[in-house]
């Protein structure tokens, strides 16, 4: 990875690539093959989470290439995230401890809280489990991993700008990245801007519309006319030219795939371009939120409504 768009700077000095694996939907007996090919490929991101229940196969796959020589630790960036059952500040290193058991590390890279919302200590989502969120005292305790070093950097995912500028209000250590879907049908310029405006790094999940998911609205993303032609006149895929927009766009990527084929398709990102000309087309494309995030909200919790959680950006 040796294009100078191949990582991001963030807050904490540390670079991020700009291209990750994600893990996400990645089957167990598969996703340790899918991190192992990847790394294997050039990536050097592998996006995690406690919730994906698929930590200690990743951790496997990440000491067969440490032992193999094929990387070592400091090569990589080990992302991974915090349930909401662990949000209380008495839980939440106790959660890291278990992801980096399960990962087979010492430290990760960047922790994130996974959703701004919090459920009693080992139970699911449900309005009965439901507990009031309180993220200054949540991310206080997530201050303390950084000051450990047991997560190099510390951050957030699905904030809304709200949400974000409140923790910003009261944060002693900022976040250095807001994890969020963001693809050519859900560009999100208002957080980008705020992002950008406050040092924030914006890392963009199913980056490709999260084609196969079930639990999501559908969207097809890599059909775009505009996707299309513009794949068609660089002699790229669809998913490439989704991919380097994202890229061109400023942020982060974290395709998700256990196909060998596509995961080194989706990493073949680097020593081109989309031309202004063509780049400009993308903003005529039609927006969708596809992760609504429906499960977080009602009469029970903080967020009556989806416009709630979004702050009206749907």
């Amino acid at each position: 990875m040796a294009s100078h768009d191949s990582y991001f700077t963030l807050n904490t000095g540390a670079k991020i690539p700009s291209v990750g694996l994600g893990t996400w939907q990645a089957e167990p007996g598969l996703v340790g093959d899918a991190v192992y090919t990847a790394v294997k490929v050039g990536y050097r991101h592998i996006d995690c989470a406690a919730i994906y229940q698929n930590e200690k196969e990743v951790g496997a796959a990440l000491k067969k290439l440490f032992d193999e020589g094929v990387v070592k630790r400091e090569d990589l960036f080990i992302t991974s995230k915090l349930w909401n059952d662990h949000h209380d500040p008495d839980d939440v290193l106790e959660a890291l401890d278990q992801t980096l058991s399960d990962l087979q590390l010492d430290y990760v890279d960047l922790y994130l809280i996974h959703w701004p919302y919090r459920t009693k200590k080992g139970t699911s989502t449900s309005p009965e489990t439901y507990v009031d969120p309180d993220i200054p005292a949540t991310w206080r305790a997530m201050e303390k991993l950084y000051d450990s070093g047991k997560a190099r950097a510390i951050g957030v995912s699905n904030f809304s700008c709200k949400n974000l500028e409140n923790l910003l209000s009261v944060a002693r250590v900022p976040p250095a990245v807001n994890q969020v879907e963001c693809h050519p049908t859900w560009q999100q310029p208002r957080l980008h801007s705020l992002c950008q405006s406050k040092g924030v790094h914006l890392s963009g999940y199913s980056p490709l519309g999260s084609p196969g998911t079930t639990w999501i609205k559908s969207s097809n993303i890599l059909e775009h006319p505009i996707i299309g032609s513009t794949a068609e006149k660089l002699g790229r895929t669809p998913a490439q030219v989704t991919l380097r927009w994202g890229i061109q766009s400023g942020h982060s990527v974290l395709p998700k795939s256990t196909s060998e084929a596509r995961i080194k398709q989706n990493f073949d990102l680097f020593g081109w371009s989309i031309p202004d000309e063509l780049y400009s087309q993308f903003s005529q494309i039609e927006q969708a939120r596809l992760v609504l995030g429906r499960t977080f909200v009602g009469p029970h919790s903080v967020y009556k409504t989806v416009h709630d959680l979004w702050d009206g950006e749907i």
